[in-house]
């Protein structure tokens, strides 16, 4: 049977069998279905394959035939379903073949988008390299981390000044892969300019490189008088992020400085941001029981219902490890990444 070329409405609830999987490759990866469609599927497989109804190893099969894409739709739901993905495997060897496969369906597409503006971007093309540039980056490209950390030093000089579409996402790889003359550097920045705008993009990179001890500075600066309260928990979100070790330090945090989080903001949004921030993301039941006793020994009653999302997220997630870790990490050995 041929896949129609024309809006096939696919829709949740569709089973995509193997058969119909393997049809329709062909037809996203060159762009014969339309962009609705193209991104639709993606959503459906990742849906279907987090709750356990279909392999997440179709999924990544899928996701590997989006290298032509070029819709910022299509791609942006490609790249979030991707880091939800590389949460559940960032603790595990596979991790760096998941990074090798990023890489592959994105660095192409950054070559021909380009680095710099042009006059004929779209009011997407922005975007869509700003994401590109902070994905792969943080993918392990080594000409995109070569080309940010260039860019960065040019910058900091006095030079040429990074545009500020892109400027978080340069940011953002330089600390991920530098060390602490970056976070130095950064930090020079941030408290050299009074505009909150350039100080926020600064604050919510602080956290996310590897240096545990960075990390454990990054949360201590989070409740500085340097940073506002309202942006304290996107400061310390930068941390989580930072792979199974920052979710580990954050959470120990969190715990530590209880008090002075619950006093500042019970009761608001930011407080229940801080929870699922902080919880929502772990893998592992040990974790659940945590985050369970915790919360029923420290009552916070305006964020219930996000402690319960955040409970029901790890055991989701921690699921979907169990079932699929295994065959997700063959899947990758398979195709040699």
């Amino acid at each position: 049977a041929v896949v129609s070329t024309q809006s096939a409405h696919y829709g949740r609830g569709v089973k995509y069998s193997d058969d119909l999987l393997k049809r329709l490759l062909p037809a996203v990866k060159n762009q014969a279905l339309s962009s609705a469609d193209r991104l639709g599927i993606q959503q459906d497989l990742f849906a279907l394959a987090k709750a356990g109804y279909s392999s997440t190893a179709n999924l990544l099969t899928l996701m590997g035939s989006y290298s032509n894409e070029r819709n910022y739709v299509v791609l942006s739901s490609i790249n979030t379903n991707l880091s939800d993905l590389g949460g559940l495997f960032n603790h595990l060897p596979c991790y760096q073949q998941f990074k090798a496969m990023r890489r592959q369906i994105f660095s192409k597409i950054l070559t021909e988008v380009g680095w710099e503006n042009k006059e004929t971007d779209g009011h997407t093309d922005a975007l869509l390299r700003s994401m590109l540039i902070g994905t792969l980056g943080h993918s392990g490209d080594t000409e995109v981390i070569e080309k940010c950390n260039e860019m960065f030093k040019q910058h900091i000089s006095g030079g040429k000044q990074i545009p500020a579409d892109i400027r978080g996402s340069v940011y953002s790889t330089v600390r991920a892969n530098g060390g602490n003359d970056e976070y130095q550097d950064l930090l020079t920045l941030f408290n050299k300019t009074d505009l909150h705008e350039e100080r926020d993009r600064i604050q919510r990179v602080l956290g996310c490189g590897p240096d545990a001890d960075l990390r454990a500075k990054t949360l201590d600066f989070s409740l500085s008088d340097a940073v506002r309260s309202n942006d304290t928990p996107f400061v310390i979100g930068g941390v989580a992020k930072a792979g199974w070790e920052g979710r580990d330090q954050t959470w120990a945090f969190v715990k530590n400085k209880y008090p002075i989080f619950l006093e500042r903001y019970s009761g608001g949004f930011l407080f229940q941001r801080l929870v699922q921030t902080t919880c929502a993301s772990f893998v592992d039941m040990e974790k659940y029981k945590d985050v369970e006793k915790f919360f029923s020994e420290n009552k916070a009653p305006s964020a219930e219902r996000a402690i319960k999302q955040s409970l029901e997220s790890i055991k989701l997630r921690a699921g979907w490890l169990e079932r699929d870790g295994e065959a997700v990490a063959q899947w990758f050995k398979d195709r040699g990444f």
